[in-house]
């Protein structure tokens, strides 16, 4: 415990990073099974300096330098998950709604299906346009 004072210790990048080290060690195991052994070695390797580097970041003492990393992956991480979370959700919605784009601001508006011509107000410009739903 007296070692690991002071130091920045793991995060969710570092747990990240780890995850990917063994995910490369995995795939290097399986290409080196086929005898693609240029392959192997360039994944064990980047696998291993993966681990150096969230070792290196646990162990750190510079705790505001890690933590503003952590944060910027954790931005990253969270747009990347709500963009998924969005086409999902979309997909989920298309047997009973309708997807248009605003043709003067770009915002998305959804309508139900099966209307006809309905007349669509943008929520976000206030520009009204008419498409079949």
């Amino acid at each position: 415990m007296r070692f690991m004072e002071g130091r920045y210790g793991a995060d969710q990048l570092s747990r990240f990073l780890n995850f990917v080290a063994i995910a490369l060690i995995v795939l290097s195991m399986i290409f080196g099974a086929f005898g693609l052994s240029v392959v192997y070695s360039v994944l064990w390797w980047l696998a291993v300096l993966i681990m150096l580097i969230a070792l290196w970041r646990m162990f750190s003492k510079n705790i505001s330098k890690r933590y503003q990393a952590n944060v910027k992956y954790l931005t990253i991480k969270n747009n990347v998950v709500s963009f998924f979370r969005r086409k999902s959700s979309r997909i989920k919605q298309l047997k009973t709604h309708r997807f248009f784009k605003c043709p003067k601001c770009g915002q998305v508006v959804r309508t139900p299906k099966g209307k006809g011509s309905i007349r669509i107000t943008c929520p976000k410009c206030r520009e009204v346009f008419i498409r079949k739903s």
